[in-house]
């Protein structure tokens, strides 16, 4: 497995774009060099305490998605360090196994979020409204449920603060019409591939989120796709109705953060290390599970 990078990553002679919570973006001039780290991420805040093999799973199973959806269009070039330019070669260590070149796009202003599952702020909205962002849900629900299909619940993003719920009006707003409804059907294809994949795997896909921008009038799938990071990831033979379901993604963390009294703005609190082992073989079992393949 490389390197893990447990803080922000500098290539010399390679300009880089931005740091963002978890990956760094590198300009290639006619593409983009996108490095996932170990950061993690909670509450929207970088934790001091990277998770090993996180970059790498959040890599490689982006990579395995965007190639078994090839017939949706997507960002993705390659993840194979061999095919890398040459300015790249030296940087092995640091690269290899964590990072892909990309297609550059003009992202869209929305998260694409789609749940199957009740849970997180979902199931809050539910127990006030009985709706998750505008949309009328049956009574009687309970943590954990599984919808009647799977819904659309778009959020606005943010650099900085949590990301924003919002209903599909909103989103048509700031979409257009016609872009909204076209991101829609696609996350919506999209996760119902997904999940009927991972429940052969023995992973049921609670919620996931999708981002998508725009190149040459194209609308392409961008960002990652399907990992722990951007998932609900629970066992099939753990799962219950009406509890919160042990999962394979920062979900843990998060549980642990919950039982600390903090207010959820940085500086984050450190995690034991037991929690953090314990994170990090999640993700690998995940990674494992989905694609079959060992993390390299």
């Amino acid at each position: 497995m490389a390197v893990s990078p447990q803080s922000f990553l500098d290539l010399p002679d390679i300009k880089k774009l931005r740091s963002g919570k978890v990956r760094e973006v590198f300009d290639l001039g006619e593409t983009l060099l996108f490095v996932a780290t170990d950061r993690l991420s909670a509450f929207d805040v970088i934790l001091p305490d990277p998770i090993p093999h996180k970059g790498a799973v959040l890599n490689q199973l982006s990579a395995f998605w965007f190639k078994r959806f090839s017939k949706v269009k997507n960002h993705f070039v390659t993840a194979n360090f061999d095919e890398f330019p040459k300015e790249l070669q030296a940087f092995r260590p640091q690269l290899a196994g964590r990072s892909m070149i990309v297609r550059k796009t003009k992202p869209l202003p929305v998260e694409c979020v789609v749940r199957g599952y009740l849970a997180g702020s979902g199931w809050k909205e539910y127990q006030e409204s009985q709706s998750v962002c505008g949309i009328k849900l049956p009574s009687g629900l309970k943590l954990a449920s599984q919808l009647p299909e799977p819904i659309f619940t778009p959020a606005t993003k943010s650099d900085t603060g949590h990301d924003l719920n919002i209903d599909m009006n909103e989103c048509r707003q700031i979409l257009g019409n016609e872009m909204a409804e076209r991101v829609c059907d696609l996350s919506l294809q999209i996760y119902a591939a997904g999940r009927d994949h991972a429940a052969q795997r023995g992973i049921i896909v609670a919620d996931t989120k999708f981002e998508f921008g725009t190149v040459d009038g194209q609308l392409l799938l961008i960002d990652e796709c399907l990992t722990p990071d951007s998932s609900r990831f629970w066992p099939k033979g753990q799962y219950i109705v009406g509890q919160s379901p042990p999962s394979f993604d920062k979900q843990f963390v998060r549980d642990y953060l919950e039982t600390l009294d903090w207010n959820k703005t940085p500086p984050a609190p450190s995690l034991p290390q037991d929690v953090i082992t314990k994170t990090s073989a999640k993700y690998v079992e995940a990674f494992e599970r989905l694609t079959g393949e060992k993390l390299r």
